[in-house]
């Protein structure tokens, strides 16, 4: 498939998002059922994270009293001591880069090159205090070389609807973001 074709079908009618961020791309042939929990591991941490933001977006936060702040502050340093704790041995993790993706699929620069048609897992962080990253099932779409790797475009793949669902609200919120932080630019 060629890069517009790509791009049209992951990207065409689907609401996107640019950011730069640390994610990656790593080949596993997954049976249903193990698609089936990384899917449902992933919505759950999209809702957690929905719901934690939700919760202390910029207008709450004058409402918050201080020990409230503490108390969150000090759950997401117990939470990335846990996750350190239980993976001393983690993978290093990805250098942040140039990612465009929607509730479709993603397109990044990556090291290695894949096959068109080839299955595994794309991980992102997508928030700094969550020490996991979040796991998509995918599929490579085309791959393409450029100046520095490879340009991959990736269709989620087998996906839930809960999945899709969350998917697209943390989209929404992250574009909402973006909006936002333009204006107060201007």
């Amino acid at each position: 498939m060629n890069a517009d074709s790509a791009n049209t079908a992951l990207f065409g009618n689907a609401l996107t998002c640019e950011d730069s961020q640390r994610a990656s791309f790593y080949t596993e042939t997954l049976t249903p059922a193990q698609a089936q929990r990384v899917c449902a591991r992933t919505e759950t941490s999209l809702r957690a994270i929905a719901t934690i933001e939700d919760s202390t977006s910029e207008d709450d936060e004058g409402k918050q009293s201080l020990a409230l702040r503490r108390i969150e502050a000090r759950l997401e340093l117990l939470t990335a001591m846990v996750a350190k704790l239980a993976h001393p041995t983690a993978e290093p993790e990805p250098t942040p880069l140039q990612l465009r993706w929607s509730a479709l699929g993603a397109r990044f620069i990556a090291e290695t090159a894949a096959e068109e048609g080839q299955a595994g897992i794309f991980r992102t962080r997508i928030v700094p205090w969550l020490p996991e990253p979040l796991e998509i099932p995918a599929s490579v779409l085309a791959c393409q070389p450029v100046s520095g790797g490879y340009q991959l475009w990736l269709r989620f793949t087998p996906l839930t609807e809960g999945l899709t669902s969350a998917l697209e609200r943390h989209l929404f919120r992250l574009h909402r973001r973006a909006i936002a932080e333009r204006r107060q630019q201007v």
